[in-house]
C-alpha cells in the first residue's frame, strides 16, 4: 500500500528476494520435543506467522553441538542428518505462503542448559559465568575450539540441504561467541584473547568455516550485541570496529544489544521506544553500507517502522514479540487494517518469563492463541444464542468480541464511562502506556461486530439478567484494592486533607499529583503496582522514595524483565528500600513499620501509597449462579473477579469462552431434540 511503501518494497539479498522488509527474528519458544524435533503446534505457531504476510522467517536458534551447546529447556537440535526431514517440513510450509526462511546456528557456551549437561562443567573463552550468579565455565582449549568451528560449519551445510533460504551465526547476547567477542567474559592470554583481533578470531573462523560449507551464493546473517551497555563490555564504536575482522562473509548484519546481565535491553522492557535501537544500525550501516542491516526494537507502529526504513536507518525491521501478538501485523497493515493491529505491549510475560524464567512453552498476554489464531471464526454457531458479559476490561471485551465473531448475539455491561478495566487505569503511567495499545486493539475490534451491543455507565442489575434472557453469562467484574484492617489505615483514607491515598486515588486523579520535586514519597507494598509507584515518582525528580515490603524481596512475582528494570531504577534513583518489614500502624504523614530485627521506625512522607495487591470483586456473582442454576443458563466467571491476576490470564480465560459456547449449543441441542420427541408423542 502506498502509506507505508517503504514496509512492502522486495529486497534482494545474493541470489534470494524478500517480499518485504519485516522479517521474525529467531525467539525461543520451549515448544520443541525434548529430542530436539518439531510438533504440530511447534510448526503451526511458525505457520500463522508466515500465513500473516512475515517477509522472512527466522527459526529460532538450533544447537548445533549436544548438549554443551544447547540452552532453553527444550530446543530444536541440527547437530546431525537425522533433523534435516523435520527442517524440510518447517521450510515447506513457510515458502506455501512466500515467506523465505532462515535458522540461527548457535552454540550457548556458558550460556548452556546446565541440566542436560549431566553434571559436566560448561564451556566458554575463560572462567567468567554468563550471567552473575551462574556456575562458572572452564575455558576452551585451542583444538576443542576448532571442533566447534566445523560443527558451524556442519550445521549450516545441513540447514542448506534442509532448504532454508539464509542461515544466521549467533554472536551476541551472551552466547558462545559473544564469550569471545566481549571483554567482559574474555580473559584469555592466548590467539583467542586479549586484543579485539584475537576476541574476534573464533567469530572470523566460524564465519569463513560457514561461508566455504554454504558457497558463494547463499545469504549469511550475523546477529550480535552492537553495544554491550555494561561497563567494561563493547561499546557501539568497538562492536563496529571488532565487525571488520569477519563481516567480509557477511550478508546481513542484525543489530541487536545487551548481554545476560541487562536483559531489559536484549528482550526490550516496556518503556522504551518504537524502533529505540536504530540509532546502532543507523551506525553500522554508515561503516558496512554495502550490508544488509536490521534492527529490532520494541517496533510496534508502522507509521514508525517506515520511518525508519525512509530514514536509511536500517534495511530491515526484525520484529519478535510482536509477531507473537500479531502474526498478521503484514497483511493487516497491507490492507489498511491498522487499527485492528494487536499490538505487542512489551510487558515480556508469557514470552521471555515463560520461557527464561519459569521453563515454560511461551505465551503471549494478549495473544491467547499462538498456534491457531483466527481458526475459531471458521466455526460459527449453528443455533441463535444469547451472551450477557459484565464488566467491560480486557478479559469481558476479549469474551464478548470472540463469542460475536463466531456469531453470537452479546451485550457487554460496564459501570464505568469508559472500557479496558485495571488495564486501561495502569496504562495512565506514563511508563505503562503501551497497555492501552490491546484496549485500543479490543475496542476497535468490538466496534466492527453488528451483533455486539456495549453499555456504558451501566451498573448491571439482576434485573437486567430477566430482561435479556441469556443463555450465557460472563462475569468479568474485575477487582478492586486490598486494604486490610490496618491500623489507622482507613481512617486516614477517609479524612479528605489526607496525604495517604490507594492506587486507584493516584490512577484516578493524575492531575493532582504532577508535583515532583521536593517530594519525600513512601510507598507501602512491593509488588508490580507498588514498584508502579516508585518508578513514577523515582524518575520525576522526588526528593526521595522509599518503599516497604513484608516478603523478603521487592517484585517477587515480577516478570523477570520488569523485575531486572525496576531494580534498575530503584539502584540509579537511590531508593530506600525497607523489605521483610511490617507496616503496623498508618498516621497523616508517617507510617509506623517494625523493621526485621523488631526494631519500630516511623517513616514521614509528603505522600503515602498503599499498594498491598488487589483483590476479586464479584458482588453480583451467588445471585447469577443461583439464576443459572434455575434457568438452564451457562455461568462463567473470569479474570481478575475469579482471582486478582495478570492480564493474561484473563485474556485466555476470555478464549476460553468458545468451550462454554460449545456446552450451551450442546444442551440447546438436547433440548430442541427433546421438545421434538415431546411433540412426536402428542401427535
Amino acid at each position: 500500500m502506498d502509506k507505508y511503501q517503504a514496509i512492502f518494497e522486495p529486497l534482494t539479498i545474493r541470489r534470494l528476494t524478500l517480499k518485504n522488509r519485516v522479517i521474525m527474528p529467531p525467539m525461543g519458544t520451549n515448544f520443541a520435543n525434548m529430542d530436539g524435533t518439531f510438533n504440530k503446534e511447534h510448526l503451526s505457531y511458525y505457520e500463522q506467522r508466515a500465513k500473516g504476510g512475515t517477509g522472512m522467517i527466522t527459526l529460532e536458534n538450533v544447537c548445533v553441538d549436544y548438549p554443551m551447546g544447547t540452552n532453553g529447556t527444550s530446543q530444536l537440535r541440527i547437530d546431525n542428518d537425522q533433523y534435516i526431514p523435520g527442517l524440510w517440513k518447517f521450510n515447506e510450509t513457510m515458502h506455501a505462503y512466500g515467506a523465505a526462511t532462515s535458522v540461527q546456528i548457535n552454540h550457548a557456551g556458558a550460556s548452556a542448559y546446565g541440566l542436560r549437561l549431566n553434571g559436566v562443567q560448561a564451556v566458554s573463552s575463560s572462567n567468567v559465568p554468563s550471567k552473575t550468579g551462574n556456575p562458572a565455565p572452564r575455558p576452551l582449549t585451542e583444538e576443542e575450539i576448532y571442533t566447534i568451528i566445523d560443527k558451524y560449519a556442519e550445521a549450516a551445510a545441513r540447514a542448506q540441504k534442509a532448504g532454508f533460504d539464509c542461515v544466521e551465526i549467533h554472536a551476541g547476547h551472551s552466547y558462545l561467541l559473544s564469550q569471545f567477542l566481549s571483554p567482559l567474559y574474555n580473559k584469555r592470554t592466548d590467539q583467542f584473547g586479549g586484543t579485539a583481533e584475537n576476541r574476534a578470531r573464533f567469530a572470523k573462523l566460524a564465519v569463513e568455516a560457514v561461508r566455504k560449507a554454504v558457497g558463494p551464493f547463499f545469504p549469511i546473517s550475523l546477529r550480535f550485541s552492537a553495544d554491550e551497555l555494561l561497563k567494561g563490555g563493547n561499546t557501539l564504536e568497538d562492536s563496529i570496529d571488532i565487525l571488520n575482522y569477519f563481516v567480509d562473509d557477511v550478508d546481513i548484519l542484525n543489530v541487536s544489544a545487551a548481554l545476560n546481565d541487562n536483559l531489559q535491553y536484549q528482550i526490550d522492557k516496556m518503556n522504551l521506544e518504537d524502533g529505540w535501537r536504530s540509532y546502532m544500525a543507523k551506525a553500522v550501516k554508515e561503516r558496512y553500507p554495502e550490508k544488509i542491516i536490521v534492527t529490532s526494537g520494541n517496533i510496534r507502529s508502522p507509521k514508525r517502522a517506515a520511518e525508519i526504513l525512509e530514514n536509511g536507518d536500517a534495511d530491515l525491521l526484525a520484529m519478535g514479540r510482536g509477531l507473537i501478538a500479531e502474526p498478521n501485523w503484514i497483511s493487516k497493515v497491507e490492507s489498511g487494517q491498522e487499527h485492528l493491529l494487536r499490538k505487542c505491549i512489551s510487558c515480556n510475560i508469557g514470552c521471555a518469563d515463560h520461557r527464561i524464567n519459569k521453563s515454560r512453552p511461551i505465551r503471549c498476554t494478549i495473544n491467547p492463541d499462538l498456534y491457531y489464531e483466527d481458526q475459531y471464526k471458521e466455526q460459527p454457531i449453528e443455533n441463535p444464542m444469547k451472551m450477557v458479559v459484565i464488566g467491560g476490561g480486557t478479559a469481558g471485551l476479549e469474551a464478548a468480541a470472540t463469542a460475536a465473531e463466531i456469531g453470537v448475539e452479546v451485550e457487554l455491561y460496564e459501570q464505568k464511562s469508559y472500557l479496558g478495566g485495571l488495564g486501561h487505569e495502569i496504562a495512565r503511567f506514563p511508563d505503562k502506556k503501551r497497555i492501552d495499545d490491546f484496549i485500543i486493539y479490543l475496542k476497535n475490534r468490538c466496534a466492527e461486530l453488528d451483533n455486539l451491543t456495549i453499555h456504558l455507565n451501566h451498573r448491571f442489575t439482576m434485573e437486567d439478567i430477566h430482561g435479556s434472557n441469556p443463555d450465557v453469562i460472563v462475569n468479568a467484574t474485575g477487582a478492586t484494592p486490598l486494604l486490610p484492617p490496618i491500623n489507622g489505615l482507613h481512617e486516614v483514607l477517609a479524612d479528605e486533607s489526607r496525604q495517604v491515598f490507594s492506587i486507584f486515588d493516584l490512577l484516578n486523579n493524575m492531575d493532582n499529583f504532577q508535583e515532583f520535586e521536593g517530594k519525600e514519597v513512601v510507598v507501602i507494598g512491593g509488588g508490580a503496582v507498588g514498584l508502579d509507584v516508585v518508578e513514577y515518582y523515582a524518575e520525576r525528580g522526588a526528593k526521595k522514595v522509599s518503599i516497604v515490603e513484608m516478603q523478603p524481596e521487592l517484585g517477587k512475582d515480577l516478570d523477570l524483565i520488569t523485575k531486572l528494570a525496576m531494580m534498575e531504577i530503584v539502584r540509579d534513583y537511590d531508593v530506600q528500600v525497607y523489605t521483610s518489614t511490617k507496616l503496623t500502624q498508618v498516621s497523616k504523614d508517617h507510617f509506623t513499620v517494625e523493621l526485621p530485627n523488631g526494631e519500630i521506625k516511623e517513616l514521614f512522607f509528603d505522600l503515602g501509597f498503599v499498594c498491598l495487591g488487589m483483590r476479586a470483586e464479584a458482588p453480583l456473582l451467588p445471585e447469577l449462579q443461583q439464576y443459572a442454576l434455575e434457568n438452564e443458563t451457562e455461568l462463567v466467571n473470569i479474570g481478575d473477579s475469579k482471582v486478582a491476576r495478570r492480564i493474561m490470564e484473563g485474556t485466555r480465560e476470555a478464549r476460553d469462552i468458545l468451550k462454554t459456547i460449545e456446552k450451551a449449543e450442546r444442551r440447546m441441542s438436547r433440548s430442541s431434540a427433546a421438545n421434538k420427541e415431546q411433540t412426536f408423542h402428542v401427535v
